[in-house]
């Protein structure tokens, strides 16, 4: 067995570059085998996009992607365990001519079968009359791609998410009233050029579980994974200027010396530091935080716009979700714009929200607006969940960008690439395979 060398202020076994959840993950999973480990994080705090900012007592994230109970890997670092999810009300409010509709009820128990009922019970019809036919074909479609597993979903024909929806057999009006709106909202993808597979497996998920946040923000998530590694692990504020398999060059510290490196940044950033390395197209995304006098009656529910006449792709009284992002007795409503803001985003949101939520917006108070133009990596056909964690013995990459653009396609990344370092370290033991099923 390896002999760990000691944890210095110049040297570990393996340094990683960004202290995301990609990076904190594959720490936490190193360092329990015995492996030392220094993170290295420009910026002052870990999260990478993950980020909530506090105002006036209020939780705000900066990039709020939505993640479903229905994935195990979310959970499968032990660390998160901890970590709190607050599921949104069953379904989502689909808006459509001026009016909501409750759709997409999910039951799901582990290790059971699911139902077209129990997987997709459709509350109203998606237009103006009830059509049970179009809700059993879409309860059927949706029960079956529930009980599909991920490995037969990425052996099917690739093609544009939008080409593909619309060969699926159901009629055109299930297609524009609810799956292109809901997967333009998971996927933030509003034009659907996503890999049909990659939009099955979030499909999946959303098919099989509730989707939740992480209570008292998405940094939630980053903070837990930071406060489960050895003290001193995560160093915030070092800036890498160069990297190598056994060296990186730092603006504070200098120089540190490693017997392997792993790369855990953005796309962007790593092929500065790795060049050659592919850079994604990305989906910007903008999120606008009100608060108001009173919450409007959605509960706790997402509601989501299917006639796309706004800026608002989705949005949520997230004090009814999670009521740790909010002061006591305050409301904090939180939408995501699939792009740019517009040009007068306080006004042009809030006429958006007053249409959606049916009441007046008139006195909703702005608290903050986030922009983040790389905010997601694209993922066209042909598109590789997998793509290869291990550049060479010593050298690695690892992140959304690596696997899917979601935080449990991240954690996946961090997980593949802790096992070949084991591997590559002679710590993996016999026989255990490291490559692991995929995780959407």
């Amino acid at each position: 067995m390896l002999i760990s060398t000691a944890h210095t202020a110049d040297h570990a076994d393996v340094i990683v570059v960004g202290a995301g959840v990609a990076g904190l993950s594959a720490a936490l999973r190193l360092t329990r085998a015995g492996v030392s480990v220094s993170v290295l994080e420009g910026a002052d705090r870990p999260g990478g996009r993950l980020a909530t900012e506090e105002v006036d007592g209020f939780r705000l994230d900066r990039v709020g992607r939505l993640l479903s109970v229905a994935h195990p890997a979310s959970q499968r670092a032990a660390a998160l365990a901890g970590v709190v999810l607050r599921p949104f009300a069953p379904g989502v409010l689909m808006h459509s001519g001026g009016q909501l509709h409750r759709t997409g009820e999910t039951v799901h128990r582990p290790g059971a079968t699911v139902s077209a009922r129990g997987a997709f019970t459709v509350a109203r019809a998606l237009a103006s009359a009830p059509r049970p036919l179009d809700e059993a074909r879409l309860g059927a479609s949706l029960a079956r791609l529930a009980n599909t597993s991920a490995e037969r979903l990425l052996t099917r024909a690739e093609r544009p998410t939008a080409a593909a929806l619309h060969s699926r057999g159901l009629p055109s009006r299930t297609v524009q009233g609810f799956l292109r709106p809901l997967l333009s909202a998971l996927l933030c993808d509003p034009e659907l050029m996503t890999s049909s597979r990659c939009a099955d497996l979030v499909l999946r998920g959303f098919a099989r579980g509730r989707l939740c946040v992480p209570a008292g923000g998405s940094a939630a998530l980053p903070e837990r994974l930071a406060a489960a590694l050895p003290p001193g692990t995560v160093l915030t504020g070092v800036r890498v200027k160069e990297a190598s398999i056994n060296r990186v060059s730092t603006e504070e510290y200098g120089g540190l010396s490693c017997r392997a490196l792993i790369v855990a940044t953005g796309a962007r950033e790593a092929a500065v530091l790795l060049p050659g390395l592919r850079v994604p197209a990305f989906h910007p995304v903008t999120v606008v935080h009100h608060t108001a006098p009173q919450a409007p009656p959605t509960g706790a529910a997402l509601v989501l716009d299917a006639d796309s006449v706004g800026p608002v792709s989705y949005t949520a009284v997230m004090s009814e979700v999670d009521p740790d992002r909010a002061p006591a007795g305050r409301v904090l409503i939180s939408s995501t714009l699939l792009g740019a803001p517009p040009p007068h985003p306080d006004r042009e949101v809030r006429a958006h929200l007053a249409r959606l939520y049916g009441t007046s917006t008139d006195d909703w108070e702005p608290l903050a607006v986030h922009h983040t133009p790389d905010a997601v990596p694209a993922m066209p056909p042909p598109h590789d969940p997998r793509r290869p964690v291990r550049l060479l013995a010593g050298l690695y990459v690892c992140g959304d960008h690596r696997a899917t653009s979601t935080v449990q396609g991240a954690l996946h990344s961090a997980r593949r690439v802790a096992d070949a370092v084991l591997q590559d370290f002679g710590l993996a033991r016999p026989g255990v395979p490291t490559r692991l099923p995929f995780a959407a």
